[in-house]
C-alpha cells in the first residue's frame, strides 16, 4: 500500500469537504431564509463528519490533511454565484446551485474511489463509500426541492 497516494487521494476530499463547509458558511450568512439555514446548516454538519473521518485517516497515514480550500476552480465560482443569488433571493436559482455543488462533490468522490482503488485499504474504501452515501443523501434532497419548485 503506497501510504502517500492514499493521503493524496484522502486529501483531495478533505478539501472538497472544506469547500463544502466554507460554501455552506457562506450561505447560512447571506439567506433570510430560515428553511435554507437548516439545510446549508446539516449539510456542513455532513461535511464536518466526512472532514473528521478523512482527517484522522490522513494523519493515521502520517499525513497532515490539508486545510485549504480550492480558490480556484468550479466549487469556488459555484459559492461566488450562489452568494450573490442569496442576495437577490431567488430561491430556484440557489437551489440549482447547490445541486451542482453537490453533484461537484459526489463526483469527486466517485473520480477518487475509481482512480485511487489500487491506493487505498478496504478500511478507507468502505469508510469513502459511506461518505458518499451520505452526500448523495443531500444531493437528492436538494434535487427534490429543485424538483418541488419546479412543479410549482
Amino acid at each position: 500500500m503506497d501510504n502517500q497516494k492514499a493521503i493524496d487521494a484522502l486529501n483531495t476530499l478533505v478539501v472538497i469537504n472544506n469547500d463544502r463547509m466554507e460554501g455552506y458558511a457562506t450561505a447560512i450568512e447571506d439567506t433570510e431564509q430560515a428553511d435554507l439555514k437548516t439545510l446549508f446548516a446539516h449539510f456542513q454538519k455532513t461535511s464536518q463528519q466526512c472532514h473528521t473521518e478523512l482527517a484522522a485517516e490522513v494523519t493515521r497515514l502520517g499525513g497532515t490533511p490539508d486545510e485549504g480550500t480550492r480558490l480556484t476552480g468550479k466549487m469556488y465560482r459555484m459559492w461566488m454565484d450562489v452568494k450573490s443569488t442569496l442576495t437577490n433571493n431567488d430561491r430556484k436559482a440557489v437551489i440549482d446551485w447547490c445541486k451542482y455543488g453537490e453533484d461537484v462533490a459526489s463526483e469527486s468522490y466517485q473520480e477518487t474511489l475509481r482512480k485511487n482503488i489500487e491506493y487505498l485499504s478496504i478500511p478507507q474504501q468502505t469508510m469513502l463509500k459511506k461518505q458518499h452515501s451520505m452526500l448523495q443523501a443531500d444531493h437528492n434532497k436538494v434535487r427534490d426541492m429543485r424538483d418541488e419548485l419546479v412543479g410549482v
